[in-house]
């Protein structure tokens, strides 16, 4: 079995303005704040990254941070640009996002895959020159059960014990970080997918 490569770059999906913060389509956000606040660093606005970028330190390893602030279906501008300009194989990258198809308070890792419809990741794979091969932490936020309703549900707030659950995945997640990132995968993905918030 091939070696899991480590995580160099960890990129959160979700739109900017605050008009956004709290709405389900911003779980990926989410993360990598409480990831940032976990490894004492704050995101600052990095104008050629077009996001919000920091720098941490796990297990010894620099792993850069960025949440992009352009819109969701623009995300590849973001990511294309800090990994030419880090040199970041698309197999050292871990993208955060929300997940319809899971119930909120599930979390999966999963290496390459398609975009599902998620627009966010359908630009990332295009701007990566048609590469799937990043890392997939999905967050789940529930299926409102009507696909014409997605849309208004992913801009909506959660409820609270929803978002409650969204927040216990992510602490869980950010847990098993270490080994999620330094190329040991295995027993992360496991924690993880066995996780009851």
């Amino acid at each position: 079995m091939a070696k899991d490569h480590s995580i160099k770059l960890v990129v959160g999906l979700g739109n900017p303005g605050a008009q956004y913060d709290d709405t389900r389509h911003n779980a990926g956000f989410w993360y990598v704040e409480q990831l940032a606040r976990a490894y004492g660093a704050s995101l600052q606005p990095e104008k050629k990254f077009f996001g919000l970028a920091a720098r941490i330190t796990i297990d010894g390893q620099d792993v850069r941070l960025l949440n992009p602030t352009t819109f969701m279906n623009r995300s590849g501008q973001a990511v294309g640009a800090i990994s030419t300009f880090f040199k970041i194989p698309p197999q050292s990258i871990l993208v955060v996002h929300d997940e319809l198809d899971l119930p909120a308070g599930v979390g999966r890792l999963k290496q390459g895959g398609g975009h599902g419809g998620h627009n966010g990741l359908r630009d990332i794979i295009s701007a990566l020159g048609n590469n799937k091969d990043f890392l997939r932490l999905r967050l789940g936020i529930g299926h409102p059960g009507d696909s014409k309703e997605v849309v208004n549900y992913v801009l909506n707030k959660p409820s609270v014990a929803d978002r409650q659950k969204i927040d216990s995945v992510i602490d869980e997640a950010i847990r098993i970080s270490p080994e999620a990132f330094n190329g040991a995968r295995a027993k992360a993905v496991q924690e993880l997918h066995t996780f009851k918030p």
